[in-house]
């Protein structure tokens, strides 16, 4: 078994997203409905996730478009007061994700109790956003320093919108990160939210993760989750979840129930 498997009970988890509206500082931001709003939309979003049957949620701020490589300090303490307040709501494991910022994601974690981040703690890339130059030695003092060392990290080894500049081809890439990072597990993505990871990538990464656990990270679906999972040793969903199957979308119960029983399905 994997931390994967205990933390969530299961093989083969579906960590389903919590994508929060635009927050404080955010281009997007509501400012007429506040952060009330916001909380209320998670507390909406949650609550369908869980009833929907997910095994995990992973807490967002999906969209403050365009995002920030080194966010602001408002966007963390806008996001641990919607985790604080939605906690007591919260009954399975939970992470959280400041897009695109590693320690700031690791503080939220370590203020809200939350069991893992997801973010692009290593290496170098050209992205929408610009170039992301991580630390992820300057990263791993950090967690220790904060007393994070029970928090769990995700590295987005294949990030969305960006490019690794390193000529080094992936299955290298894989090799060299768990042997000089250690990372907690390795996710895999398409170009953006909702994109399909290529199967094949995934294939590369699981060959040379040894046994660090490799999550499809986009655009995994109920047509599509059984070749997903027979790669993959776990799945983050957010698209897929929404009415209608579109991003912008709010969470449809009904769509969470139908990938959630094929999910079933493919753990036999």
């Amino acid at each position: 078994m994997t931390w994967l498997d205990e933390l969530f009970g299961v093989t083969k988890p579906v960590i389903a997203m919590c994508h929060l509206p635009a927050l404080p500082g955010d281009p997007g931001y509501d400012s007429a409905g506040g952060m009330k709003a916001v909380v209320a939309h998670a507390r909406r979003e949650i609550h369908e996730l869980q009833e929907g049957g997910v095994d995990g949620i992973l807490i967002s701020n999906e969209f403050s478009l365009p995002y920030l490589t080194k966010t602001e300090t408002i966007t963390a303490a806008a996001m641990a007061r919607v985790i604080g307040e939605v906690a007591d709501q919260i009954e399975v494991p939970f992470g959280v994700n400041v897009l695109w910022d590693a320690q700031a994601s690791i503080d939220v974690a370590v203020a809200t109790g939350a069991q893992f981040v997801r973010e692009v703690f290593s290496g170098a890339y050209a992205s929408d956003f610009g170039v992301w130059d991580t630390n992820v030695g300057a990263t791993a003092r950090h967690r220790a320093a904060v007393g994070g060392h029970d928090v769990r990290l995700l590295f987005n080894i294949v990030p969305e919108a960006a490019a690794y500049l390193s000529g080094r081809d992936l299955a290298a890439l894989t090799t060299s990160t768990v042997f000089n990072c250690r990372p907690d597990g390795l996710c895999v993505s398409g170009l953006t939210a909702g994109s399909q990871t290529d199967a094949a990538k995934l294939k590369v990464v699981k060959a040379h993760a040894g046994s660090v656990p490799v999550v499809a990270n986009t655009g995994v679906n109920v047509d599509n989750i059984h070749e997903q999972l027979s790669v993959a040793d776990a799945a983050i969903v957010g698209t897929a979840f929404k009415v209608d199957g579109v991003f912008e979308n709010n969470v449809d119960r009904t769509r969470v129930a139908a990938l959630m029983t094929a999910a079933k399905q493919v753990r036999g």
